[in-house]
């Protein structure tokens, strides 16, 4: 396991433990300095962590002040399911006005010595990517990833439209739209596996990850979410979530759509469009005000034209710089 870095006089650093508060607490005084759009409660820090099947102990990093408050932290994560490559994510955040300081330097260099770990411990046969999430209102944190040696490989919108001036609702010959039915849950999984098998770093998704990424989430709306059926079978499904962080933070409930997907044997009929249509009536009914999604500028199946002609904009982006990792017997 890499040494405890060196951090500036008057903090220390140690493993993280029960820290899951205080990492909400960072995040929620940074957010009006970096607005990345997103809000986490201290139940949302363990439902990831347990999800990605972190133990903090090894796998996370915290910086403390002289008063025992949490001047930064660092996390490395393993993707427990993985296709072409796996992917080991890099994610933290320094107080903004700790910043400058060589803080965010010190837990960087611990990250991508544990991710490298990581990869040998886990899963040394595969090809790896070591992946720093890189919002656009972090200041400082893109020269620290380009120091150290990773480059930018994709790029992310946040994509946000109002709960107004709806697109009319769609039909889709021979397939109907119907509410999400948790009875259909591992069908759904099957079915966004077979629609992201050449997405850039989709995983095959396993019933265990599945639920403990997706659908097994606390902030996971059924009731707002949407599947298409043709013939008996799921072809197309949209997953709905409601975070009670962001509607705290924000004054105002916004569904977000945070899987998306149609089988390439159904693409090309509007089953896409018929299927956010829907998602979106039913989030408005339920009384939220705004509806937001992310994606890939680069998605294969054009769906940035897509959710532009349904009327979402571009709130936000994020860039994810990486550094690829050879089998650990070929390095």
């Amino acid at each position: 396991m890499p040494a405890l870095p060196a951090v500036p006089d008057g903090l220390t650093v140690r493993h993280l433990a029960d820290d899951a508060a205080a990492v909400a607490e960072l995040l929620t005084a940074a957010e009006p300095h970096d607005d990345t759009g997103e809000n986490f409660a201290a139940q949302d820090i363990t439902e990831w962590w347990t999800g990605w099947h972190i133990d903090p102990a090894t796998d996370g990093l915290g910086v403390f002040d002289g008063d025992g408050r949490l001047a930064g932290y660092a996390t490395a994560l393993i993707e427990p399911t993985w296709r072409d490559a796996v992917g080991i994510y890099l994610e933290g955040r320094v107080r903004p006005e700790l910043r400058g300081r060589g803080v965010g330097r010190a837990l960087l260099g611990w990250q991508l010595a544990r991710g490298r770990e990581l990869h040998a411990e886990r899963l040394p046969e595969a090809p790896a990517r070591l992946v720093v999430p890189v919002s656009e209102g972090v200041a400082g944190l893109e020269g620290l990833v380009r120091r150290a040696g990773l480059e930018p490989e994709r790029w992310y919108r946040q994509m946000e439209r109002p709960l107004t001036g709806l697109p009319r609702p769609a039909s889709v010959p021979g397939v109907e739209i119907v509410p999400f039915d948790p009875a259909r849950d591992d069908e759904v999984r099957r079915t966004h596996n077979a629609c992201f098998t050449e997405h850039h770093g989709s995983s095959e998704r396993d019933a265990e990850t599945w639920a403990a990424l997706f659908t097994g989430q606390r902030s996971f709306r059924p009731d707002l979410s949407v599947i298409g059926v043709r013939d008996g079978a799921v072809v197309g499904y949209v997953l709905a979530y409601v975070y009670d962080a962001d509607s705290e933070a924000n004054g105002y409930r916004q569904t977000h759509l945070g899987q998306i997907g149609v089988l390439p044997a159904a693409r090309g009929i509007g089953l896409a469009k018929a299927l956010i249509a829907e998602a979106l009536r039913v989030a408005a009914d339920d009384g939220c005000e705004r509806a937001g999604l992310d994606v890939d500028s680069d998605n294969v199946t054009g769906a940035l034209r897509l959710y532009e002609s349904l009327g979402f904009t571009t709130a936000r982006t994020q860039v994810s710089w990486s550094e690829r990792l050879a089998p650990v017997a070929a390095r």
